[in-house]
């Protein structure tokens, strides 16, 4: 039986996780797996992440996200609370949130 692709989770990563390319890594690891959602810098400098698709998908860019690129240095992955439009998400790709 085929695993559903509806897994969501919402996270938010602390660290140097803004300036050194992080959210176009995470587009690019996400793309990679065939996960949908998106990413967003925040005003607080940390940044916040929807990871939609099969439960071990999404866990393997939760995962990979505790490295992220190169330059980062990632002290925290925190999940977070679903949030109104959360569960609404369709849009079939993963995108960078401005």
């Amino acid at each position: 039986m085929k695993e559903r692709m509806d897994y969501r989770v919402r996270c938010r990563l602390t660290g140097t996780v803004q300036g050194v390319g992080y959210r176009y890594w995470t587009r690019q690891t996400a793309q990679q797996l065939g996960l949908r959602g998106w990413v967003m810098n925040q005003a607080d400098g940390s940044v916040c992440a929807l990871f939609v698709g099969t439960k071990e998908t999404v866990r393997k860019m939760m995962s990979a996200c505790r490295n992220g690129p190169a330059a980062a240095v990632v002290y925290s992955l925190t999940e977070e609370p679903k949030r109104e439009g959360d569960e609404a998400w369709t849009d079939q790709t993963f995108k960078i949130r401005y």
